[in-house]
């Protein structure tokens, strides 16, 4: 066993190729990207060019270099096809997908061969190459965690007095802590059932790539939603309708050129109004700085309009019980909301969860009881009464979704008009929820959930009917796996989820829906989180009723004595 060599030369080669995986994205254009999020000005764009094979280098030498090799595509991986033997180097697929590890030292080398023995000319070699696996990219860019180990077997032979590589596993490996450097979150987006808002899709391309409007846009036309996403969602681009031109030039005026083929002719007004509306959005909120997008087929523009979508609120600040007061927190100043305010203050008991409507038209209650009500407009319905109820979650068409811990099956989606619709096909296998939020667009549900001996994060779809009661749960996604207990969870933003854990003290997790995530400390004693339209807008509550929130990358008090920390819906 030896111990394998860091790998080097990986943002040029990350570059390329997740271009290539991507249905044959280009590697050249005149696209003018904005900076994509995260990404830093200090960041390198390049790093040295992995070397050819050593000569009279060992099996196991053969194999490190050749997975250092397999990162760097210059002149179509040229350099990596020197480790492999002639008949393999045509078949090898490099861009089918990437293993995201622990680190490259980490990795377990072993040979058949003594790596120190001589050979001869066909003489064959097994070499095995065993990896901490942390997630695994595939050829569309959707990201997956996977934690354990994998293994990766080689066989390599003896030729013309050197070893070479005649067989391979397809794709390449790479560490977490190059992995974040190189990378990040792009949101495709795709329109819901009712084509009135936006749900997003993240995919993982290299930070800087010459392109990513052209990766971007061939991606959203070309691969279509991730499988747990597909029921909910839908693409306003016919099946037929693709790319003419492997470029999506963005002119001084920021506007993005977008030839099509000709399928695009026979398309209406306002399914292109849709196109348009689909990608401008994907492009703005992947960080690529457009003004308008204009689609072309053979070189004459194609009228498209943009179409009106459901507008989130804009966040107020924070919602809270205290003093006998219930409302928005504005400074000290705490604002009734009217159409539940004096409801909820009317509760004859303690209340211990508040989820408010986007809208404020309503609010889903949970009180010491155990029972969950749905507060507005002078009435107070109690909803569900099963013992053991998680807290309730709102979504944006009046629906109360509620369900036993203990239970994951038994999930009900209560409408406005008291009446509970069973939901199918929630959280197979799992033994326990902890909790559940239903994102703003209404089309997925995000939970925690216990299965087995592990505590998963998870989301699915929402499946509805033709008027909008949720019916069924798509198959579960599973996002992160917990090391500790949670005590709440909310969605900070469309595309992140915001955990409050406990790790050896509050931590609260921002993980990525598809994605990758990360742990910052939370004040002592954390046991509530609101989430927010932004990542950087969460709240927290503390058991002595204090309130926090995000100020940079420290927490600010902002009240005391704070009884319940209200939560809004989608959030």
């Amino acid at each position: 066993m030896t111990a394998p060599r860091a790998i080097r030369a990986l943002a040029l080669g990350m570059v390329a190729l997740v271009l290539a995986a991507c249905s044959g994205l280009p590697t050249s254009g005149d696209a003018q990207p904005g900076k994509p999020l995260g990404a830093s000005p200090d960041d390198p764009d390049f790093l040295p060019l992995a070397s050819g094979p050593i000569k009279d280098g060992s099996p196991s030498d053969i194999v490190e270099g050749f997975i250092e090799a397999a990162i760097t595509p210059a002149d179509n991986w040229a350099t990596a096809k020197k480790f492999l033997t002639p008949e393999f180097a045509e078949s090898w697929r490099p861009a089918a997908g990437v293993l995201v590890d622990v680190s490259a030292q980490s990795r377990d080398v072993s040979s058949t061969v003594d790596d120190d023995a001589s050979s001869r000319d066909g003489d064959t070699a097994e070499v095995e190459v065993k990896i901490d696996q942390l997630a695994s990219i595939d050829d569309s860019g959707a990201y997956s965690e996977a934690r354990g180990t994998s293994t990766l077997a080689f066989v390599v032979v003896k030729t013309d007095g050197q070893w070479r590589i005649s067989e391979a596993p397809d794709g390449v490996v790479i560490d977490e802590s190059r992995f974040s450097r190189v990378y990040d979150d792009y949101p495709l987006q795709y329109f819901d059932q009712t084509w009135e808002r936006l749900v997003p899709d993240v995919r993982w391309f290299p930070r800087r790539p010459a392109t990513i409007a052209t990766t971007i846009t061939q991606s959203l036309i070309g691969t279509g939603p991730s499988a747990w996403l597909e029921p909910a969602v839908q693409s306003a681009f016919p099946a037929d309708v693709r790319l003419a031109r492997d470029a999506v030039p963005i002119d001084p005026d920021q506007v993005a050129d977008v030839a099509l083929n000709r399928a695009a002719l026979t398309v209406d007004e306002r399914t292109l109004s849709r196109m348009r509306t689909q990608l401008q959005a994907t492009l703005e909120a992947s960080g690529v700085h457009v003004s308008q997008v204009r689609f072309t087929v053979d070189g004459r523009t194609l009228e498209a309009g943009i179409v009106k979508l459901v507008e989130e609120p804009q966040d107020a600040g924070s919602i809270v019980l205290k003093d006998g007061a219930f409302g928005t927190l504005v400074g000290r100043e705490i604002t009734p909301i009217p159409a539940v305010t004096d409801d909820i203050l009317g509760l004859p008991q303690p209340v211990v969860s508040i989820d408010v409507a986007a809208d404020d038209s309503a609010a889903a209650v949970k009180l010491a009881d155990g029972a969950v009500y749905l507060a507005g407009d002078g009435r107070v319905d109690r909803l569900d009464d099963r013992p053991g109820l998680v807290k309730p979650s709102l979504d944006p068409y009046g629906y109360v979704w509620s369900v036993p811990a203990h239970a994951p099956s038994a999930l009900l989606a209560i409408g406005p008009d008291v009446v509970s619709h069973g939901v199918g096909g929630a959280w197979p296998n799992a033994v326990e929820v902890s909790s559940i939020r239903v994102s703003a667009d209404g089309a997925r549900i995000a939970a925690v959930v216990e299965m087995g001996a592990e505590r998963w994060v998870v989301v699915s779809a929402v499946i509805r009917d033709a008027d909008g009661t949720p019916t069924q749960l798509g198959p579960l996604k599973q996002v992160t796996q917990l090391d500790g207990p949670a005590s709440g969870l909310v969605w900070l933003g469309s595309d992140r989820l915001g955990i409050l854990t406990e790790l050896d003290g509050a931590v609260v997790r921002t993980q990525i829906v598809g994605g990758t995530g990360d742990d910052g400390s939370a004040p002592a004693g954390s046991v509530a989180i609101a989430g927010s339209r932004s990542e950087m807008g969460a709240k927290v509550l503390a058991a002595d009723g204090a309130l926090f929130s995000r100020s940079g990358a420290a927490w600010r008090q902002a009240a005391t004595g704070v009884q319940v920390l209200a939560t809004r819906a989608g959030h």
